[in-house]
């Protein structure tokens, strides 16, 4: 692609959304997304209101426009145990205090891209949830045909888990959804097929000892028994023949 020419060289700072950004937060989504969202959203961006948001400005932007949002990406924290993505994780996920963070939106205006501005704030989001102890992984959604996301995502190391049939509905018609999952702080995938297999081998492996240890000890108890029995046969009366004494050990064994 070609380079954005601009009149003064960028420079790009990184803030968070403000209650002034309002009108400007809503006009970049209009223009970016094809999903409308409810104003409820915007002002719970603006004030922080279970919504965390890292703002993009370029201070060398002539026309006073230096503390205009140029890009923006918006994140909630979730419970594990509450999200869609449970299943895809590792076997910790159950437990009450594990989080996620979900990306809301992501976006950078035409003019200002290409530029890392979107990885950088990936890179922000990645960094919050890494920092929370309880989080494990970072997860979002993308529709089907946005190839220069989904080629983003896969840059940033995001993993495709699924798709999602019909996900989206936009002016009537439905689009489907990939879903991007980034593991931090130890959160992990449920065992791959192989996994699980080296986990079934282990598991009957240990079983087999565990057998073989139970029948060596048995083994040991019916040494000890038999020699008990030659020792109480040392103090039977002599008419007792030797077919006498096997019934004699033979019912003490099975006992």
């Amino acid at each position: 692609m070609v380079a954005p020419k601009f009149s003064t060289k960028p420079k790009i700072c990184y803030r968070p959304i403000r209650p002034s950004d309002l009108e400007t937060l809503e006009h970049i989504h209009t223009k970016l997304f094809p999903i409308r969202y409810e104003a409820t959203f915007f002002h719970d961006v603006v004030n922080g209101c279970d919504i965390v948001s890292w703002g993009v400005v370029d201070s060398n932007r002539p026309d006073g426009r230096c503390d205009e949002l140029i890009g923006f990406v918006t994140a909630r924290v979730v419970f594990a145990k509450e999200s869609e993505i449970v299943d895809l994780l590792g076997y910790d996920s159950a437990k009450s205090d594990q989080t996620l963070v979900y990306i809301l939106t992501l976006g950078v205006v035409d003019t200002y891209r290409n530029l890392g501005i979107a990885s950088s704030l990936i890179k922000e989001v990645i960094k919050y949830a890494s920092s929370i102890p309880t989080c494990r992984a970072v997860y979002l959604h993308v529709i089907s045909y946005n190839n220069p996301a989904i080629f983003l995502y896969k840059k940033m190391s995001f993993k495709c888990i699924r798709r999602l049939q019909g996900f989206y509905l936009i002016n009537g018609q439905h689009y489907d959804s990939y879903l991007f999952v980034y593991y931090v702080n130890g959160g992990r995938s449920p065992c791959s097929p192989l996994e699980l297999l080296a986990a079934i081998v282990s598991y009957l492996r240990s079983g087999f000892k565990l057998m073989a240890a139970r029948l060596c000890k048995s083994d040991d108890r019916k040494i000890s028994k038999w020699a008990k029995c030659k020792e109480s046969h040392s103090l039977v009366s002599p008419t007792h023949n030797k077919r006498n004494l096997a019934v004699e050990c033979t019912g003490y064994d099975v006992v």
